[in-house]
């Protein structure tokens, strides 16, 4: 919403705009871009009778503004119905998609065909660091967008990326996520069949071929389908894997790549570029040149700095597979140095029991795991509560030290004290958390004598 809403500013609209807890980096994108957010939800804030209300997907009803919007019959729409209608129609839309990874890879993937001069258009869940901004409407053909299986808005409840107009669609990888829309892993797979359905004969299905959760969605007729992956059976895939502190590096075909990303996340996210790229007709040269010079994006496995020697990691990680393949990545990074993970249960799923084990698995990746109190617990019902006390047994059981903490003030003083030089400390969060990555090293500085 806020990328879209510097974006709209830039064309020549007057924009405003309310949100309940505005939090970096997009509160500070948009006081740059000299954006009036007004914190809380008021009927107050439509006096102005804007011509448009967009509605985001966390909006429901019974917020002041929404009902406000219904009273007065006053236009509206959802975000992804403004890019759809006025953006997308005749561009050549490449959409990626799945439940891990579609922040870099769309981030990776446009900074391809910026590098190769040809100026995309791209809508992007996060602020790459090469573009400075997460969205940008030009008049280059292309469109590069971040395709997400949330749902609208409360007025429709099919998953955003069914407004986008694939040519290419990316499916990175599925699994279980957002419980609190879908019940199960089959309605995620419904969602992205409906996707699917959408790609036009000449358009492209590209799919990771090691997914097995994949696979039953991609007998397609009405258009091609390419996979790839590290598998043998893939049509693009990536050998001779290598990867070190500063950089991943793999073969695709006859051409070597290298990125300066860590991890095999990492690689897989570039073999699924390097297949779409290709594909548009972009040369294996132009690939590996913007490689080389890609910088990565905020809240993505960021090194927000070193202090006394402790490394601090921002990183938006809230899925216990996107956990593990990060804490796995910082085994590389960061070899030989103990590891903390951080973790705020804020999403509507970590904050449910239905990750109850995989979370217990994910975290004890780390040599010490401290997790935040788990937020907005009295919304669920007791049955559905992620149990803090038997994921701290189940940590301990496996030899990981581990606290469960209620507060950000709380957690710093742990970390502070039982913090020495030579560990890194990653901080999982899809929210602001307090400002604690700020905050942690500050104190870090206070404990090193650091002015």
């Amino acid at each position: 919403m806020a990328s879209v809403a510097a974006a709209m500013q830039e064309r020549g609209f007057v924009v405003t705009g309310s949100d309940q807890n505005v939090y970096p980096p997009m509160s500070t994108f948009l006081e740059s871009r000299q954006i009036i957010v007004q914190s809380g939800y008021r009927e107050g804030n439509l006096d102005h009778h804007p011509d448009l209300v967009v509605i985001g997907n966390a909006i429901s009803r019974g917020n002041p503004e929404a009902e406000t919007v219904l009273d007065r019959k006053l236009r509206y729409c959802s975000l992804p119905e403004v890019l759809k209608e006025c953006f997308l129609r005749g561009k050549r839309s490449l959409v990626v998609t799945g439940t891990h990874g579609k922040t870099t890879t769309t981030s990776l993937l446009t900074w391809v065909f910026e590098h190769a001069g040809l100026n995309p258009s791209f809508l992007i869940g996060g602020i790459p660091t090469n573009l400075g901004q997460g969205a940008r409407f030009t008049d280059s053909e292309w469109f590069i967008l971040e395709g997400d299986e949330y749902d609208t808005a409360f007025f429709d409840k099919r998953s955003k990326f069914v407004h986008y107009l694939p040519e290419v669609a990316i499916l990175n990888n599925l699994e279980f996520d957002h419980a609190d829309i879908f019940a199960n892993l089959g309605e995620i797979q419904t969602s992205f069949r409906r996707l699917l359905n959408l790609v036009p004969r000449n358009g492209l299905v590209l799919a990771n071929g090691d997914d097995p959760n994949l696979g039953p969605l991609l007998d397609l007729r009405h258009c091609p389908v390419k996979r790839f992956g590290l598998g043998e059976r893939n049509d693009s895939r990536a050998t001779g894997v290598t990867l070190s502190a500063t950089e991943s590096a793999f073969r695709s075909g006859e051409e070597q790549y290298v990125l300066p990303l860590v991890g095999e996340l990492n690689v897989r996210n570039a073999l699924a570029v390097v297949a779409c790229a290709r594909h548009c007709g972009l040369a294996d040269r132009q690939i590996q040149s913007a490689f080389s010079t890609f910088q990565g994006v905020r809240r993505r496995m960021e090194v927000r700095g070193e202090v006394g020697g402790v490394a601090v990691v921002d990183d938006f990680g809230h899925h216990p597979t996107a956990i593990r393949e990060t804490l796995r990545a910082l085994r590389v990074k960061f070899a030989g140095r103990r590891l903390w993970a951080v973790f705020e249960p804020r999403s509507n799923t970590t904050r449910r029991n239905v990750f109850q084990g995989e979370l217990a698995d994910a975290l004890e990746r780390a040599d010490r795991v401290v997790v935040a109190e788990v937020a907005r617990l009295e919304q669920l019902r007791p049955e559905e509560r992620l149990n803090p006390e038997r994921l701290m047994q189940d940590l301990r059981l496996a030899g990981r030290p581990a606290a469960y903490l209620s507060s950000v003030d709380a957690i710093l003083d742990h970390v502070s004290n039982e913090v020495r030089p030579g560990d890194v400390v990653c901080l999982f969060s899809n929210g602001g958390f307090g400002n604690i990555h700020e905050r942690l090293m500050g104190r870090l500085a206070e404990c090193a004598g650091v002015v």
